[in-house]
């Protein structure tokens, strides 16, 4: 069970970090700490993704994984006359999954606490409380600062253009669940420094060289589409299974995506992942997510030429307070390991 232990103390640390795309810095130094106190070789590309190097026996064909520390959120779009902020999305959510939630204002000199809420909040005063339309018109944070005007929340230094992250709540009950925001897709990148670090102390030789990326661009659609070596030959994405109707994952299995919105994935690949997890008795399942994109598709569309797969943990409440179990977070590992140690 250390694996676990390791792999939801790293998430905990990771979902503490504000990261929505754009402001992702903090998150990137975190693992590149990981990577280099494991000695591994790393660098920060100019786009602020992290590649880290494992050197492996065959050197002329390489493997690439990527996992994406940005998150959703938000960016302040304009202040408004009762110093409240107007916000504007970063990343692919609804507004009602954010309603109520405490948020931080990262400002250029200092961070400010707020909540988001409807404007017509009070049901002693709003009579439509209820029915009107969460948008961006009337959803709006409240800075927990004597601000009762615009001029007041810009003299506090708040700007339009300022970032603004959302509280995780991060959770893991005894019975094994993990609950908390930005499961999407640190709950991935903590699995694979964990591995990393599992390869480190074990002195593993992988058979080829693989990498690690950590990319920062994946809620918006370009993360994992640069810097990516030549001698890439299969690339693989980590990164959440949806979960719903019409779904076969749950939150107990690693999921192998076959197609999501940019079409099928690789056939042999993915043929391949379904084989180890059989092997090793591994909870999968297969499954087509119809309004998703990943990184691994992100580089097919950037024209590279690779064996491009999609894996990982099924996730509950996507792109909201989402959900998963240590079921489903120790077989994607395993199944990572597994794929780590086979021949191409």
């Amino acid at each position: 069970m250390q694996h676990i232990d390791r792999i939801a103390s790293t998430l905990e640390k990771l979902v503490h970090i504000p990261s929505p795309s754009g402001y992702t810095d903090q998150a990137i130094a975190f693992c590149k700490d990981f990577a280099d106190s494991l000695r591994l070789t790393s660098r920060v590309t100019n786009k602020g993704s992290l590649l880290i190097t494992v050197p492996g026996t065959d050197e002329l064909q390489h493997r690439l994984l990527t996992a994406h520390v940005d998150t959703l959120g938000a960016m302040v779009k304009e202040i408004n006359a009762d110093g409240t902020l107007s916000l504007a999305m970063i990343g692919g959510f609804r507004w009602n999954s954010v309603e109520g939630e405490y948020c931080t204002i990262h400002s250029k000199n200092k961070t400010y606490s707020g909540t988001i809420l409807m404007h017509q909040t009070s049901v002693h005063v709003y009579r439509d409380a209820g029915e009107a339309e969460r948008d961006e018109n009337n959803m709006e944070v409240r800075i927990d600062e004597q601000t009762d005007t615009g001029e007041e929340t810009e003299a506090l230094g708040i700007r339009v253009g300022d970032f603004v992250s959302f509280d995780p709540r991060f959770k893991r009950t005894s019975a094994g669940f993990i609950k908390s925001r930005h499961l999407d897709d640190k709950a991935s990148v903590a699995i694979l420094l964990e591995l990393l670090r599992e390869l480190k102390e074990t002195e593993t030789q992988l058979p080829y060289t693989t990498h690690i990326l950590i990319s920062n661009n994946e809620e918006i659609g370009y993360g994992g589409n640069s810097s990516i070596p030549a001698e890439v030959a299969e690339y693989l994405a980590v990164d959440m299974g949806a979960i719903g109707d019409g779904q076969a994952t749950t939150e107990y299995d690693v999921s192998i995506c076959v197609k999501d919105s940019s079409g099928p994935y690789h056939f042999a690949l993915r043929e391949k992942l379904a084989e180890l997890a059989e092997t090793n008795s591994l909870s999968y399942k297969l499954d087509i997510y119809p309004y998703y994109g990943s990184d691994a598709s992100a580089a097919i569309r950037a024209g590279y030429d690779i064996r491009h797969g999609l894996v990982g943990p099924g996730i509950a409440a996507s792109h909201a307070y989402e959900r998963t179990h240590e079921q489903a977070l120790t077989a994607t590992y395993k199944l990572l390991n597994a794929y780590l140690k086979s021949s191409m």
